[in-house]
């Protein structure tokens, strides 16, 4: 596989409320392919503090997929065949805490996958890999994050588990009150299996959840309108544009070290010997798994 750029280029995923960075400038759509599929947009290049930058709306511009039909494993995949090396993913996501307020961010650093409508793995039948997902956020991104979002004097929570349900429809009170049992932080519908996915595809990932509103289990919450959601929603937007700026000048004042091993995640994962592998997979794998495929 032939990146488009040498140099590793950072990514950023927007949810809900984000589907563009203003400040970005000479910026460019650009659409790549994916042999797994169409993503949910063209990528949008652009520079920031004089580094090149990619953006990918999640739900495409206009928010025309649902979480559900969202092809997951096509954005990571044409991401990483970009070259992009780190990714931040921001999501807008309902409180399971009382302390948890709209307007909160959480820097996620725990999932629960209670997704099930949805492919979760690049690998498949003729070639098959098992990652490790017990630390699933890259430490460097997340102390990254917890100092850019510091700088900007936001309020944030370091830490917290993100619950994500299947969708399009909310959860009901019981199921609400269940994962508030597990310990559960905050819920949306869309960070699994997008994590999944980037550890796979061995990228550094870390996630932004951006509180909207309380999960139905706060019964004094009903009382909010839609209006009042949104536009809660519009200035989380506007505060995770302002983080993801001041993110990449505090990325350009550290050295690139992950130790967390997302970029090596796939050193003892691949179970399939290659004399067993299907040739049409390790193809279709170039991008995702060129790093461990092509030294056999």
């Amino acid at each position: 596989m032939e990146k488009i750029h040498k140099k590793p280029l950072f990514g950023v995923i927007g949810g809900s409320g984000l589907y563009e960075i203003k400040a970005l400038t000479n910026r460019r759509w650009v659409h790549v392919d994916s042999p797994f599929g169409a993503a949910s947009d063209d990528l949008l290049f652009g520079e920031l503090h004089g580094e090149e930058i990619v953006f990918l709306p999640r739900h495409g511009r206009g928010h025309r997929i649902p979480p559900s039909r969202i092809n997951y494993r096509a954005n990571i995949d044409v991401l990483k065949r970009v070259g992009v090396e780190s990714i931040v993913s921001v999501s807008a996501v309902g409180s399971l805490k009382e302390d948890l307020h709209p307007g909160d961010f959480v820097l996620v650093d725990q999932f629960i996958d209670r997704t099930f409508a949805r492919e979760k793995s690049f690998f498949d039948v003729g070639l098959v890999a098992h990652v490790s997902m017990a630390q699933p956020v890259c430490s460097f991104l997340g102390n990254a994050l917890a100092k850019a979002a510091e700088g900007l004097g936001m309020r944030f929570v370091r830490g917290g588990t993100y619950l994500t349900m299947e969708g399009p429809q909310f959860s009901t009170r019981a199921e609400s009150l269940l994962y508030r049992q597990w310990g559960c932080d905050v819920i949306g519908m869309t960070n699994m299996p997008e994590a999944k996915l980037a550890r796979e595809a061995e990228l550094c990932y870390a996630t932004v959840a951006m509180v909207t509103d309380y999960d139905c289990w706060h019964e004094s919450h009903e009382a909010v309108s839609v209006d009042q959601i949104v536009a809660v929603l519009r200035r989380n937007a506007e505060h995770a544009g302002a983080l993801i700026v001041n993110l990449v000048e505090v990325l350009k004042s550290c050295a690139d070290t992950c130790v967390a091993g997302c970029r090596s995640a796939l050193d003892n994962a691949i179970i399939t010997p290659p004399e067993a592998r299907d040739p049409e997979m390790v193809k279709k794998l170039d991008a995702v798994a060129g790093r461990v495929l092509r030294r056999g």
